[in-house]
């Protein structure tokens, strides 16, 4: 383990760790509330994030592996996302924090488990144009950055149901 890998890996658990924390304190009613401009249900999205940490290490790794991501475009991750939603639309709390504490640590034991020359390894992405991009590149993008980028809109789309604050 590295100091950039075990800095990786930290950011991604604090990030889950944020997610479940926040999740954990929804009433019934907010976690089945869907997300603006996104549609799907706040519990679905927290389950969403959860799943997709292995795909998203397994696609670094290809990276770090100096393989090509192909196949994967917005078109198959709007489907997956849609299947996923449809799939898990009654997941409860329990599951869904269980699957995000699972799958994140497991994400995090595989980013450890990388060297700094893996991290550093770019080959063709074909959801990115296919652009050359490092494993580290994608690791940021998209296993530790998931758990921030729908927190931030999950408390987004529920403000507005919080009781507003009044002036003294």
């Amino acid at each position: 383990m590295s100091r950039r890998t075990e800095a990786l890996a930290v950011r991604l658990e604090q990030g889950a760790c944020a997610l479940a924390a926040f999740a954990s304190t929804l009433t019934d009613a907010e976690w089945h509330t869907p997300v603006p401009k996104d549609g799907r249900k706040v519990g679905v999205v927290v389950h969403h994030v959860a799943t997709l940490y292995p795909l998203e290490i397994q696609l670094a790794q290809l990276l770090g592996a100096g393989k090509p991501v192909a196949g994967v475009t917005w078109e198959v991750v709007h489907e997956m996302n849609a299947a996923h939603a449809k799939q898990y639309d009654a997941v409860t709390k329990e599951a869904a924090l269980d699957l995000l504490r699972q799958n994140s640590a497991s994400a995090a034991a595989a980013i450890r488990a990388l060297s700094d020359e893996e991290l550093d390894r770019a080959a063709p992405v074909s959801l990115n144009s296919d652009a050359p991009l490092t494993c580290q590149f994608m690791l940021e993008d998209h296993a530790v950055r998931h758990s921030y980028h729908h927190l931030d809109r999950i408390r987004a789309g529920l403000k507005p149901s919080q009781p507003a604050l009044r002036a003294s």
